[in-house]
């Protein structure tokens, strides 16, 4: 009997780890941020680790004593500079290197195809759209092509610098 695919990981970033969070979205992970939280909440360690049982995601913390607490749900990411934690996951085998525009970098939601109005109604959308492929965020109406930046992006993911 064929089993269906394997579901990728999914993962739950803490403060400390927005640009990791932005980046893994850019690779096409499903990665939730405490970023996106109200701050303030004392209980927000409490509250990362229950989301990621609840939801089955890993919780990626540079905290040692939130590691601890996650046990087996959790990786302690050491370094602050944003391609070194890339490469501790992937050494890790929790992700590969890649680049994909399925996911918002913003608010992880799912990306689609942008219609020409969509295109049309973002100001920031380049001139010379020639050659270029535009999706949109349905959630956060955010436009996204593989411009100079996605190239930029793609360049130090695949070659980990």
């Amino acid at each position: 009997m064929s089993q269906g695919p394997v579901p990728e990981t999914r993962f739950i970033a803490d403060r400390m780890l927005g640009t990791l969070g932005r980046y893994l979205r850019f690779m096409g992970y499903d990665t939730v941020s405490a970023n996106g939280f109200a701050e303030g909440n004392s209980k927000e360690d409490t509250l990362l680790l229950k989301l990621a049982a609840q939801e089955d995601r890993i919780l990626l913390t540079r905290d040692t004593e939130l590691a601890k607490r996650g046990k087996d749900r959790s990786v302690l990411v050491i370094s602050d500079e944003v391609m070194e934690q890339v490469r501790q996951l992937v050494d890790r085998g929790l992700i590969v290197r890649r680049v994909m525009m399925t996911r918002c970098s913003l608010c992880n939601a799912l990306l689609r195809e942008a219609t020409t109005g969509e295109i049309n109604s973002a100001d920031y959308a380049p001139r010379d759209k020639s050659g270029l492929t535009f999706c949109w965020c349905g959630h956060c109406g955010r436009l996204y092509w593989n411009g100079s930046h996605g190239k930029h992006i793609s360049e130090r993911i695949g070659q980990g610098k």
